[in-house]
């Protein structure tokens, strides 16, 4: 036996030694690359490119939204990550998360239900019902996050732009917002594609699509769908069942139309229906002893069904720009689970939330070669808009006790009966002041007005106890200013700095301990310094930012004691955050691209901080990773009349807390992706691992006084998983 332990450990040791040294080496690749392309150009930036010149290979421009007009990253004055087309398809990525690895200091705590997908930028998270970082699809926020993470289909870009964006985006964004576009659909011929991935834990799918013109130069539509399934990760003991597997169907169409060279309209439908397994929730302790394994008596599942019509329209004139959103959003989960986690008859919930929201904005700005002069040597860009939404949200909870639980006789509680209706409007505007073109002034503000309801209900069956109804509501109301400048010390090289005022608006919790249905809101001011530069005649991009984060009356999402796995938000007091943020890419040679992202966050509660009735003063904010490291590399390289591409991802998260009492966390660790592949003329195929050497870590975890053995109930990351993809295109 003794001999058998050391053998363990020695491999343990072993794939811990070679993990480690595959992450420092995609590391030291992609700081080689630097002087790598220093070399290969041979030439200042002044000189021009030849056709055979290496300068020929340089990173392309990306334009974002951060600011709701395009423009080129490298010129506005916040911090940003783009996670383009061709990126989404050489890394593979289907769903946010995947994406996130490219943004320093984010994080997602990812369920095994799709629906609850949670980011963490600098140490601001979201709570499902009043999120802090707003996912935006196509210019229509996600009021909740159960419809933020779906499945990624015709996507052109996304964005994880970090720091508050309220000045703008309005009262959900104190912590940054995640930006997806959608591709338009093909104007010049049609294109289309057909993929068949298969993989370990019996994953399969079939994702496809077409788009094209029905009238050259006027009108084109796009269709788009994936069906995917596996297998559940984790094993239920008692039955021998996998309990957390996925089946989902999802579907986009579009249509544009482009009447005249001023006007152009866009519909965007999207649909899914996920039919998931039941989480995979388990004691910590039993988890880091025995990874994927679980032990229930009852096996339930998560269901969620999405339904959203997007409708866009823009004008472009000789002076203004006039553009038009319009989201239509229906949502419906329901999440039947064995709630005592555990292999005796205790304790189950069957809950169902449904959820449906409206949105309009309309905008007006300058058109690009419009602005305003205001002398010699400054013009004024401007932009101003209306924003207005209504949101109904209703949940119905019942929690099953079994007899001599509470009582010698089975109880039932529907806990909450809720509805929650939300009405609101913001009005923004924007100005830039540009001085001889080296000078950026920017200010803008907004000012935002909600009114929210809540009708709140619990009672028991039998009544062993009287039960409770809330009837009420509260408005909230808010200006949020932004001021930043930037300054080009050179014409790829600027320094910035930025102060704004992030908030968030309270309201009322669907299910909470009595005295605690409603919540305050919660602000933040916001002070972020940085540089934006190209070298080496644009192959390679160098960004960094430091920023101190200051805000009040912090909203946290937190469990409720007297019932289990059911969380409320609270105001738990003061806090702050700061850190640091570096971005670097490269293009040294044609075919070869290297990134590399360092984000470093301390963020902790202020002293008088208490959460229920713990002082939790000087912890550090849970779901926080101190660090965030990644690094990667993609090489293509023509065979024949094939294409063979190769890519290595490796992303580090630094230690990080479960819960705001700093009790227990998980400690640092790494994820390492690889795939390979060749594409020819009409064909594909690929390989691709993701979490290569099977790294074992627990990502979320919460109390769970009472049934769990260690106090706190998690679920594992996902294992390694392997699949060989095959496709056509044309």
């Amino acid at each position: 036996m003794a001999q058998m332990f050391s053998h363990h450990d020695m491999s343990r040791s072993a794939l811990a030694y070679l993990r480690s040294i595959t992450a420092w080496a995609v590391l030291a690749l992609v700081v080689a690359a630097a002087p790598a392309a220093a070399q290969s150009s041979g030439s200042s930036q002044s000189q021009s490119a030849s056709p055979d010149d290496p300068l020929r290979f340089l990173l392309p421009t990306v334009n974002v939204t951060a600011q709701k007009e395009a423009e080129d990253k490298q010129k506005v004055p916040v911090s940003v990550t783009a996670v383009s087309k061709d990126t989404i398809e050489e890394a593979d990525i289907h769903i946010v998360s995947e994406a996130a690895i490219f943004a320093p200091n984010t994080y997602f705590t990812e369920w095994s239900a799709r629906k609850l997908s949670n980011a963490t930028f600098r140490g601001i998270g979201s709570s499902p019902n009043n999120p802090g970082i707003t996912t935006y699809i196509d210019g229509v926020p996600q009021m909740n996050v159960n419809s933020s993470s779906i499945e990624l289909l015709d996507i052109n870009q996304i964005e994880f732009v970090r720091g508050p964006q309220s000045a703008l985006f309005g009262r959900n964004t104190l912590g940054g917002l995640v930006n997806i576009t959608s591709a338009r659909p093909a104007v010049g011929k049609w294109t289309g594609s057909l993929s068949v991935p298969f993989g370990n834990y019996g994953a399969w799918a079939v994702r496809g699509g077409v788009s094209g013109p029905v009238v050259q130069d006027k009108m084109s539509v796009g269709f788009s769908f994936a069906q995917v399934s596996r297998d559940g990760f984790t094993v239920n003991d008692v039955t021998g069942h996998d309990i957390d597997s996925r089946d989902g169907f999802s579907a986009k169409a579009q249509w544009l139309w482009t009447p005249n060279r001023e006007w152009e309209a866009r519909v965007i439908f999207t649909g899914e229906r996920a039919r998931d397994g039941d989480y995979s929730l388990n004691d910590v302790g039993q988890l880091r002893a025995n990874p994927f394994h679980a032990a229930r008596n009852f096996e339930g599942h998560s269901d969620r069904d999405i339904i959203g019509t997007t409708v866009q329209a823009r004008r472009v004139g000789a002076r203004t720009v006039f553009t038009s959103t319009t989201g239509f959003l229906n949502w419906q989960t329901q999440d039947v689970t064995d709630l005592d986690y555990t292999p005796l008859p205790l304790l189950t919930r069957d809950n169902t939330e449904k959820d449906f929201q409206f949105t309009e904005e309309l905008r007006l700005a300058s058109a690009d070669a419009a602005s305003i002069r205001l002398g010699d040597s400054a013009r004024l860009r401007w932009q101003g808009g209306l924003f207005f939404f209504t949101q109904a949200y209703k949940q119905n909870a019942t929690n099953s006790f079994a007899p001599f639980l509470v009582a010698p006789f089975a109880i039932s509680s529907t806990s909450p009966l809720s509805e929650l209706n939300d009405f609101g409007v913001g009005l923004f505007g924007q100005g830039t002041i540009t001085f001889n073109d080296r000078l950026d002034l920017v200010a803008g503000a907004r000012v935002d007005y909600e009114d929210k309801s809540a009708n709140l209900q619990t009672f028991y069956t039998p009544p062993i106890a009287p039960g409770t109804l809330v009837d009420t509501d509260k408005n909230f109301a808010n200006v949020s200013p932004q001021v930043s400048v930037t300054y080009r010390l050179q014409r790829d090289r600027s320094v910035y700095g930025t102060v704004g005022r992030g908030y968030k608006a309270g309201g009322f919790n669907p299910a909470s301990p009595a005295g605690k249905e409603a919540y305050g809101e919660e602000q933040t001011w916001h002070y972020e310094g940085g540089v934006k530069t190209l070298w080496l005649n644009g192959m390679l991009s160098a960004n960094a930012a430091v920023f101190f984060i200051d805000w009040n009356d912090l909203q946290l999402n937190v469990p409720d004691p007297a019932v289990p796995a059911q969380f409320y938000i609270s105001n738990v007091g003061a806090a702050t955050s700061k850190g640091v943020e570096l971005e670097l890419n490269a293009r040294p040679a044609g075919g070869f691209d290297v990134f590399t992202s360092v984000g470093y966050t301390n963020a902790r509660f202020s002293e008088s901080s208490v959460s229920g009735v713990t002082n939790v003063g000087g912890h550090k904010i849970p779901n926080t990773p101190d660090y965030t490291i990644s690094a990667g590399l993609q090489y293509s390289r023509a065979v024949a009349k094939a294409v063979a591409h190769a890519r290595a991802d490796v992303v580090v998260y630094g230690a990080f807390q479960y819960n705001d009492a700093n009790t227990i966390g998980q400690d640092a660790y790494s994820l390492v992706n690889l795939r390979f592949g060749v594409t020819g003329r009409v064909w594909t195929a690929d390989v691709l691992l993701r979490n290569a050497f099977d790294t074992r870590y627990i990502p979320l975890a919460f109390p769970y006084p009472g049934f769990a053995p260690s106090g706190f109930i998690g679920e594992m990351g996902a294992p390694r998983t392997v699949s060989v993809t095959g496709g056509v295109r044309f």
